[in-house]
This record gives structure tokens, sequence and C-alpha cells, in this order.
């Protein structure tokens, strides 16, 4: 026989209350120690969502298998009290991870949220008008951030409420959510039920949330009601001069545009995985060859997820307004150590001049290249609204380019 007639929640209910209490607390921490770190902001915002989500999926089993009565010879005032401390709870549960969603999808520096380094997180598409509204950010900062105060002061009184009943001359409730350390319980006073309707319904806002940017990518959702047409970039890059009739083909499987920099003192590098390049290349009179390359930005890929979406985000390369940067390769000359070229890129609307020294080696009719040319971000206007000092992001961008090419 069991000493007491109390029963234990299901072990569901348990495992999401502790589950969530240990992310609460950590959150907590983390949020006052993520200052200028990246790597823990990008936690903070993932452990938000899974606390939120996980929420949903305890609200949903909590309907569909009520909790056990509280003990009988508990006080009124402390049954009250006992209860609005739980909607608070579960109120904050939901409320402080939508307030942080809402303050990352107004703030101005509009940096990805990628949840553990593997899902795109959209912002919330209502509130794009209100992007970089300051007083709207500030007012949203403010309410997150007391918020965890008030979640602190409810679990204070969380916890010393069940600590003042297990300790106290009434019965207990601590060996309901931690069956055997405290004592020993009855089982749930009914079978549980709903394991997949609870789960199932946290998955599936999840999966409809997180299937926006990936159909936004692949074109069958666009986050704008009507947006412009593509300026024509390849056109403004040709109308200059006329293209000289390409004589070599580029074989693309082995030729590659590499781009390289530094983040948080960390180096980086990704390549552009569709570009094409017009080719018209004379070693026996380098200075009338031209040289246009059309490169696809939204398949800029990094082997970092977060780099991927920052990249085409608006304040990068823009991907949805400005999809194709040009590089025309002109004033072609020799030197003592290969050739160099003058290499104009256009990118969102901004032109901007470097040279391009490069090495050839031709074999017959096949040439191999390599070559290297610099940008300077600050004027190509990439990354200057959450890093305009180079804070986080080096300023100058190497660009390598290796390949092969046939000669027609």
């Amino acid at each position: 026989m069991f000493k007491h007639s109390t029963s234990r929640y299901t072990a569901v209910a348990i495992a999401l209350h502790w589950a969530i209490a240990a992310l609460i607390i950590f959150m907590i921490w983390l949020g006052w120690n993520m200052e200028e770190n990246e790597t823990r902001y990008q936690l903070h915002k993932s452990i938000g969502i899974t606390i939120l989500l996980l929420t949903v999926a305890r609200v949903v089993w909590r309907m569909l298998n009520p909790p056990p009565a509280l003990p009988a010879d508990m006080k009124p005032l402390e049954k009250t009290a006992s209860h609005y401390v739980h909607v608070g709870l579960y109120a904050l549960m939901i409320l402080m991870p939508l307030l942080g969603w809402v303050l990352v999808s107004v703030s101005k520096f509009q940096v990805p949220t990628v949840l553990f380094g593997t899902v795109s997180w959209p912002n919330l598409p209502f509130l794009s008008g209100l992007r970089g509204n300051e007083l709207v950010h500030a007012i949203i900062e403010t309410l997150h951030s007391k918020g965890a105060w008030v979640i602190i002061a409810l679990l204070a009184l969380h916890v010393a409420g069940a600590l003042k009943h297990e300790f106290s001359a009434e019965e207990g409730v601590l060996k309901r959510m931690i069956p055997g350390l405290f004592g020993k319980t009855q089982p749930p006073a009914a079978p549980a039920r709903g394991f997949f309707i609870a789960f199932g319904s946290a998955a599936l806002l999840f999966a409809l949330i997180a299937a926006g940017p990936v159909l936004a990518q692949s074109g069958g959702v666009s986050g704008k009601s009507a947006p412009p047409p593509p300026e024509p970039e390849a056109a403004v890059a040709t109308s200059e001069t006329a293209a000289a009739e390409p004589n070599w083909t580029v074989d693309y499987t082995k030729s590659e545009i590499r781009f390289s920099g530094t983040h948080e003192g960390n180096a980086f590098s990704g390549t552009f995985k569709d570009w094409t390049a017009d080719v018209a290349f004379f070693p026996d009179a380098v200075e009338t060859s031209d040289v246009r390359v059309q490169v696809q930005t939204g398949t800029a890929t990094t082997g970092k997820k977060l780099y991927n979406d920052s990249l085409r985000a608006p304040e990068w390369f823009d991907v949805s307004n400005h999809p194709v940067a040009t590089v025309h390769l002109t004033d072609f000359a020799r030197t003592d150590t290969g050739y160099t070229a003058t290499a104009s890129m256009r990118l969102k609307n901004q032109t901007v001049t470097t040279p391009l020294t490069f090495t050839l080696d031709i074999k017959g009719d096949v040439a191999t290249l390599s070559g290297e040319a610099r940008f300077d971000r600050k004027v190509l206007n990439i990354g200057q609204i959450s890093d305009p000092n180079a804070e986080w992001v080096s300023d100058e961008v190497t660009v390598t380019v290796t390949g092969e090419a046939t000669r027609k």
C-alpha cells in the first residue's frame, strides 16, 4: 500500500517539466552572457524556439492529461497562488520566445536565425514594415529583458511553494514530479494519451514555419507581395563596349570562383556554384582580350548555413533584387610573373574596379588559370548596416579564380 494517496504526473509531463525548466535556466544565463558572441546569440535564439515548441507540446499534453489534484490539506489561498504562478509561467514560456522572435524581426541588423546551425528560421513577415524602427525595437527589447526577471520571480515562488509543502506538515508535492525521491506515489489517475497529438502539434508548427525559407529560396514563396523585377546587371555591364567573340570554352567542372575573408577573427571561404564566363583571350595580343563573367549570387556556399543565409540577405548580396553580379575583365597585360587585368565588378548597382593578377599555362589548346583579386565590401555596400566598421567581417574580401578552358 502507498503511504500517500497522491497520484503522480505522467512520464511525458515530468520529462517536459524538467527539460523546459533546464532550458529556461540556461537561457537566462545565456541571455546575460552572449554580448558580442555570434555563436551564443544563435544558440539563444535556437533554445528560445525550442522552448516555444516544447511548451506547445506541453500545453496540448496537459489538456489531454490533466495534472493530479493539489493536496487536499493545502490552504485555498495557497491553491489560488499556485494556480496563478503556473498560469504566469505558461504564459511567459510562450510570450518570451515570441518577444524574442519579434525583436529579431524588427531589428535593423537582420542577422538570420539558423536553429542549431541547421534549420533556417524566418522573421515574422507581417513585421517587415517595422524593420529598423528604433522605438518599437526598444520597447520589445525592454519587455523581453524585463520578462526574464518576471520568470525568475515566478520560478522562485514556484520552487519556494514546492519546498514549503514538501517539508511542512502538509502532504508534499515534489514526489509527484520526482517519483521515488521524496516518497512513493500512485500511478496517474488515468492512462496517458495523446502523445502523437501533443508532439505532432509542435512538429507541425515547426514544419510550417521552417518550410517558409525553403520554399522562398526555391521560388515557391515570395516574402514580398510584388517584388520589383531584378536589375539587368548583365545588360549594364555589357552596354559600354561590344564583347569580343569568345574563343575559349570554360570547363566548369574544373573551374572555381572562391571568395574568402575573416569573421570574428576566423578565416572563412566559399564558392559560387553557378556562374558563366565568355572568354576572348588572345595570347599573342593580350591587350585586345575581353572576359565577361556572370555570377548567380544566390548560389554562394560557404559550408556554414548561417553564412549562406546571411549572404542572401538584403544588406549583403540582396539576392531577391540583385540575383546576378557581373565582372568585366579588360586592359590585359603581361608581367614578369604572369598577367594582369582590370576587373570591374558590378553588384547591387555599385561598381568597383580592382586589379586581377593571374598566371596562365597554355599547353596546346588547353589553358589552366590561377588568379586573385581583392575587393572592398564598403565600396560595394555589402554588410554596411550590421557591420560598417568591420568589427565582425573583414572589409577586404579576396576572390580567387582557378580553372581550365579549351581553345575553340
